[in-house]
């Protein structure tokens, strides 16, 4: 018996097309970002044109399009679509707003309390100490956590930094000032039961919470009704969240760690730019 290897006919990789459900606007914030960004560090040239390099980044943040797939299928290396995503996920951390500044801008529009909420964003297993860090006890797999502060009509104003994942709620508020920024500017915030006890304040509390039953101690209709307002309040809340895993790159985050709080405060950018359109 012999062997023959035999060459396909056509060796070409195969493209297909695929609808990116984003709103010309997006696309356009994106791509001017990008030329004025170009101008500024002097860059005459670049392998493709601002917006397509735009429409890319967007494939690989909206559906998280592996980089060598969307590298083939544009006639680029695979480090070139590294290169342009962390360089336009750059540019979109930079216009994200810093706490206190968002936190102003909600109490001149004359809002009176913020939504906020931690997550988790699955990750894959690391090496060494970091695996241990980045397990969460209550989601049951590693990730890393953030906080997230919405309006009251559920639009993401704010995004912590990425914090390992068995960072607890409280902890990442204390470390944020959560409940100093608010106070300053004259707002309350409606929080889960996650976040009970970070607010010693018993006479004007920033942080409301709910009310908390434990098997000694079953709530009373008072209280039950108090939860279940608060629970409607909350819900804009949810949605933001929502909103933000639509981007399916946080589905199971395959980046850098360390540049996990630039895509965080990137993606919020965009998320706004959708919602409202």
């Amino acid at each position: 018996m012999t062997k023959t290897k035999k060459h396909a006919e056509d060796t070409c990789p195969l493209v297909y097309q695929c609808r990116l459900p984003l709103s010309s606007r997006t696309v356009n914030h994106l791509a001017d970002l990008l030329r004025r960004h170009l101008k500024v560090i002097r860059s005459r040239w670049r392998i493709l044109l601002p917006g397509k390099i735009a429409v890319i980044v967007l494939a690989v943040l909206r559906h998280d399009q592996r980089l060598a797939d969307m590298a083939d299928g544009n006639n680029v290396s695979e480090s070139t679509v590294r290169r342009w995503r962390d360089e336009l996920i750059t540019l979109l951390a930079a216009q994200a707003p810093r706490l206190g500044r968002a936190l102003k801008k909600v109490a001149r529009q004359s809002g009176e309390v913020v939504l906020i909420d931690g997550t988790l964003i699955a990750t894959q297993r690391r090496t060494g100490k970091a695996d241990r860090r980045n397990y969460s006890g209550k989601h049951h797999h590693h990730g890393l956590h953030f906080l997230a502060l919405t309006d009251e009509r559920g639009r993401l104003i704010w995004i912590s930094a990425a914090r390992p994942g068995r960072t607890h709620d409280n902890t990442a508020a204390r470390q944020d000032h959560v409940l100093a920024h608010p106070r300053a500017v004259g707002l309350g915030a409606l929080a889960d039961l996650g976040f009970r006890g970070l607010d010693s304040d018993v006479r004007d509390p920033v942080i409301v919470t709910g009310f908390h039953a434990s098997r000694t101690h079953k709530l009373t209709p008072g209280p039950k009704t108090a939860n279940r307002v608060i629970a409607v309040g909350r819900a804009p809340v949810e949605h933001g969240f929502a909103h933000l895993k639509n981007w399916r790159v946080l589905i199971k985050l395959r980046t850098d760690p360390a540049r996990a709080t630039h895509l965080l405060r990137a993606l919020p950018v965009l998320t706004n730019l959708e919602v409202s359109r």
